[in-house]
C-alpha cells in the first residue's frame, strides 16, 4: 500500500492551532503517514514538529511569490494538504493551483474581528478558503454555520482536542503563587496575546470593582502582545490589582495554582485555556461567545462580553462560596472526558484524508 503523504499549512501559528498541528504530526507519523508542516521558522522554535517525526519547510507569513513558491514545492508530491486558519487556506490555495488534483482540507479553528473595509477583504478570503476546500473542518457549530454561509461544499463539525495538560516538571505546590505574591489573597489566572479582542480592559475594570475587596484577589495574566504598554500605563495610574507576567513557559502549574480563571475574550471556539482549566478542575469565569457555551456546557460561569459589573460579580460569589467552586472544579473535568481525545481527533481527520484519497 502507497505511504499517504500529508502537507500541513500553517499560517501565523495561534497557539490552538500549532498545538493541534503538533498532535495531529505526532499522531498521523505514528499511523504511518508522511507529514510534512509549512509554518514560520519560529513556530517550528516553539512546537518542535521535527521531533514528531514530521517534515519541516519554513515558509513566512507573508504571500509573495517566494513564499507561495515554497509552499507549492513543498505541496508538490502531496496527496492531501490540510491548511490551519483562513489565512493558511487562502495561501495553500494559491500554491495548488498548478495541482488541481490535490484536495484541500481546511480546519477553521477560530474567528477574525475586522470592521469597515478590512471586514470586507476579510469575507472575502473567508469565501475564498472554504470554497476551495474539499472538507472544512470547523471547530464550533457556529463556525460550520458560517462557512456554509460563505459558499463550502462541505463544512464539518470537527472539534480539535488540544494535548490534554501536563503539570509540567511537577512544580511543588504553592511555588507560582509564592513567585507571584498570592499566597495569602486569591489568585486568578488569565492567558492569551495582549490584543484588543482578548478582553483586557474589561478585565482590568472588573479589577477596578473588586480592588478594594479583603484581600483584594490579585490577576496575573499570562501573553505577550500589543497592547501590553496601554495595559500596563491602567495597571499603574489606577493602582490595580493586576500582574502581566508577558510570555510564560510554565501556564499550566500556573493556571493548576490559580483559584480562578478567566477568559474575557470578545470571540472563542475551543479556547485552549478553557479545556485546560476544565481539565485541571480550575473554576472557569468565560464570556458566553462563540463556541465557549458548546465547550462548557454547565461546567464554567458564562458572563456576558464586555461587562465589568457580571465579571467581577462572578468572581467575587465564587471567591466567596468554596463548595460552588469545588462542584464548579468537579463539573469541569466530568466535562472534559466528554470531548474528543486526541486519538479520535486524529482518526477523524484521517478518515477524512481516506475519503478523499479513495474518491481521487
Amino acid at each position: 500500500m502507497t505511504q499517504l503523504r500529508t502537507v500541513q499549512v500553517l499560517g501565523g501559528g495561534s497557539a490552538g492551532s500549532s498545538a493541534h498541528v503538533r498532535s495531529l504530526a505526532a499522531g498521523l507519523v505514528a499511523r504511518g503517514v508522511r507529514v510534512t508542516v509549512c509554518a514560520p521558522a519560529e513556530v517550528e522554535r516553539d512546537y518542535d514538529y521535527l521531533g514528531t517525526g514530521a517534515h519541516f519547510v519554513p515558509v513566512p507569513r507573508r504571500s509573495d511569490p517566494l513564499a507561495i513558491g515554497a509552499l507549492r514545492a513543498a505541496c508538490a508530491d502531496a496527496d492531501v494538504v490540510h491548511a490551519h486558519g483562513v489565512h493558511a487556506a487562502v495561501r495553500a490555495a494559491l500554491a495548488l493551483g498548478a495541482q488541481p488534483g490535490v484536495p484541500l482540507v481546511v480546519t477553521w479553528h477560530t474567528r477574525t474581528h475586522a470592521e469597515g473595509a478590512r471586514a470586507q477583504l476579510l469575507r472575502l478570503m473567508e469565501r475564498r478558503a472554504v470554497r476551495a476546500a474539499a472538507v472544512v473542518l470547523a471547530t464550533s457549530s457556529e463556525l460550520v454555520d458560517r462557512a456554509r454561509r460563505r459558499g463550502a461544499r462541505d463544512a464539518r463539525l470537527g472539534p480539535v482536542s488540544v494535548p490534554a495538560p501536563r503539570r509540567g516538571a511537577d512544580v511543588p505546590d504553592g511555588k507560582a503563587r509564592a513567585e507571584l505574591g498570592a499566597m495569602d489573597r486569591p489568585l486568578l489566572i488569565a492567558v492569551g496575546a495582549l490584543e484588543p479582542h482578548r478582553g483586557y480592559g474589561t478585565l482590568l475594570d472588573a479589577s477596578r470593582l473588586w480592588r478594594d475587596h479583603d484581600p483584594a484577589p490579585l490577576v496575573a495574566v499570562a501573553g505577550e502582545g500589543r497592547q501590553r504598554g496601554i495595559l500596563q500605563r491602567r495597571i499603574d495610574a489606577e493602582a490595580l490589582p493586576v500582574r502581566l507576567l508577558g510570555r510564560r513557559d510554565d501556564v499550566t502549574p500556573l493556571l493548576a495554582g490559580a483559584d480562578v480563571a478567566l477568559l474575557t475574550s470578545r470571540w472563542e471556539a475551543r479556547a485552549p485555556l478553557a479545556q485546560e482549566a476544565l481539565r485541571l478542575g480550575v473554576p472557569l469565569v468565560a464570556t458566553a461567545v462563540g463556541g465557549v457555551p458548546e465547550l462548557v456546557g454547565d461546567a464554567a460561569v458564562l458572563v456576558p462580553y464586555g461587562d465589568a459589573e457580571a465579571l467581577a460579580d462572578a468572581v467575587t460569589s465564587l471567591l466567596a462560596d468554596p463548595a460552588r467552586r469545588a462542584r464548579l472544579a468537579a463539573a469541569g473535568q466530568a466535562q472534559a472526558r466528554t470531548w474528543p481525545t486526541e486519538d479520535e481527533t486524529i482518526a477523524q481527520v484521517l478518515s477524512v484524508y481516506d475519503e478523499l484519497c479513495g474518491a481521487g
